[in-house]
């Protein structure tokens, strides 16, 4: 077990400092850790021998879990309203049309049986949402007519069906006895009841319990979305379309502190995400893909220009969608993780299939990563469809809008520009608010007629900063005996230059410049930046 902690360490820590230099790419970013475990697998430098699917698909299936948790939870249904019904109608007919159309091809092209024709059909239906998401959000693309949010929409929702359909098939192919209309009824009903019930249960706790803990309601979030697919997965219910469910619910709904919610998600989800690829890179053996490549190429030629924009015309078409948006939304049909984890699960039964069927749904993933998702940026610009004046972020509930409020101290002394001043006649600053004046033991909410005096605690409140992609802040302590203490900053970071936008002192905060002496005792904030420019 030690040795397994301590390669799952490694594997995490190394995906977290190449994630921004696979971010860079002009390749989807998934493709690299996919890559990465590869390297580390049987065939790779390391040459690990794993083949261990169960433990596979208990590591994806719980990761599947909080990414498809965090696809709700995201989807700003205020954007995605006006394309909710064309997003529900791919989403459910257009992942079994495609399963269907693709069914219908792998019969007769590779003249495999039926049921094992509409299997793989079927395992490939959907659009991956994380394949989907790190393509619009790494490439900033946003897209004219909702279509992103139509996509994001579609993408996020459409797992389950595939799901549903693979469990059918799977059930078919060994022979049980089952009524597939039973099956359909109970996993769609009670993966959507479930979704709902425990969604609106966890509003009324989280609104109405004093969680003593600060974090407390984002490990509460964290377990609600482990009950969402436990409970009616227990039931006979379809536990992916439960925790879609009640991430959307919970997502468009009021939750305190829901964006300290949301980075922590946003976090557990990426590294969910290169986890995955990386393990599924570890799984494959890449001596045998050459023999499934031809099939895989075919499948996906066939999905990419047949299959899928087939099932988008005839869904789209009658709601007067232009042949310029059914060709990009049929372009951006990525297959992803989903369809590999669905793959496990046939692995997992005792089913006598012509090929294997995970080498095969592999290759067909890893050449739409590779083939559509490198070219999706360029296809939308090819078909106009990029909407550069719209930010992609409006489409996800990132909650820029809910700006998070820092509260500001100010010492005022008897040289102070504020002091014996009343504060309308202060000069005006946006987004600062003067909270109250600590007096002594005296209290006040000023108003605009309050006068500051000498000795006065001012707090005021302005909205906190928060890192961008090029941008963030950060602070370094500078302890006794500190190797550049004592030293001015022009001569401290001579080798390094690094911006220092202030430096916190007991007596008080200071700008510096180049020959401001650091002391003991300071702490510098540091701002990191990708380009620094003079002026």
């Amino acid at each position: 077990m030690e040795n397994f902690l301590l390669f799952a360490g490694v594997v995490i820590i190394i995906c977290i400092f190449m994630n921004r230099f696979a971010m860079k790419l002009p390749v989807p970013s998934l493709l690299v850790f996919i890559a990465l475990g590869m390297c580390f697998g049987e065939n790779g430098f390391f040459r690990i021998s794993f083949d261990n699917y169960e433990l596979s698909e208990t590591i994806c299936s719980v990761s599947l879990i909080f990414i498809m948790f965090y696809g709700g939870f995201g989807t700003n249904m205020k954007e995605a309203r006006p394309v909710a019904v064309r997003a529900f109608l791919l989403s459910t007919a257009g992942v079994v049309l495609t399963a269907g159309f693709v069914g219908v091809f792998v019969h007769y092209c590779l003249r495999l049986p039926w049921l094992e024709s509409i299997l793989i059909g079927s395992v490939i239906s959907s659009t991956d949402a994380a394949s989907v998401f790190n393509v619009l959000r790494s490439k900033k693309l946003a897209l004219k007519f909702h279509t992103d949010s139509l996509l994001e929409l579609e993408s996020g929702s459409n797992d389950p069906i595939s799901y549903l359909l693979t469990i059918v098939m799977i059930s078919l192919l060994l022979g049980r006895d089952i009524s597939v209309p039973v099956i359909l009824a109970k996993q769609l009903l009670f993966g959507v009841g479930c979704g709902l019930l425990i969604g609106k249960l966890a509003l009324i706790l989280l609104n109405q319990v004093n969680f003593q803990v600060m974090q407390a309601r984002t490990i509460f979030l964290f377990s609600v979305a482990i009950i969402a697919y436990a409970l009616p997965s227990v039931i006979g219910g379809n536990g992916f379309l439960s925790v879609y469910i009640c991430g959307i619910f919970m997502g468009n709904s009021y939750i305190p502190q829901k964006k300290d919610m949301v980075h922590f998600f946003d976090v557990l989800t990426e590294i969910a995400q290169m986890v995955i690829f990386f393990l599924l890179g570890l799984l494959v053996t890449p001596v045998q893909l050459p023999s499934v490549f031809i099939p895989a190429l075919l499948v996906m030629i066939f999905l990419t220009v047949v299959g899928r924009p087939a099932a988008v015309f005839l869904l789209l078409k009658p709601f007067g969608a232009s042949m310029k948006q059914i060709g990009l939304i049929s372009w951006a049909g990525l297959r992803g993780v989903a369809s590999i984890v669905f793959t496990i699960y046939v692995m997992l039964e005792p089913i006598d299939l012509r090929y294997n069927l995970f080498n095969l749904v592999f290759v067909i993933v890893l050449l739409s990563l590779a083939f559509q998702g490198t070219l999706l940026p360029w296809m939308a610009e090819k078909l106009d469809m990029v909407d550069r004046s719209a930010n992609v972020l409006k489409t996800f509930n990132d909650y820029q809008e809910e700006t998070d409020i820092a509260f500001l101290k100010m010492h005022v002394e008897s040289d102070h520009p504020f002091a014996d001043q009343k504060i309308r006649d202060l000069p005006s600053f946006k987004d600062l608010l003067f909270a109250l004046v600590l007096r002594g033991k005296q209290t006040i909410v000023p108003d605009g007629d309050t006068v500051i005096r000498d000795g006065d605690l001012l707090v005021l409140a302005a909205p906190e900063f928060e890192d961008r992609e090029d941008l963030s802040l950060y602070e370094v302590n500078i302890g006794k005996g500190h190797k550049i203490a004592g030293l001015p900053l022009k001569q401290a970071f001579k080798e390094k230059p690094l911006l220092v936008v202030m430096i916190k002192r007991r007596e008080g905060n200071i700008i510096p410049n180049g020959d401001t002496v650091i002391r003991d005792g300071d702490v510098l904030v540091i701002a990191q930046v990708d380009k620094l420019e003079k002026g």
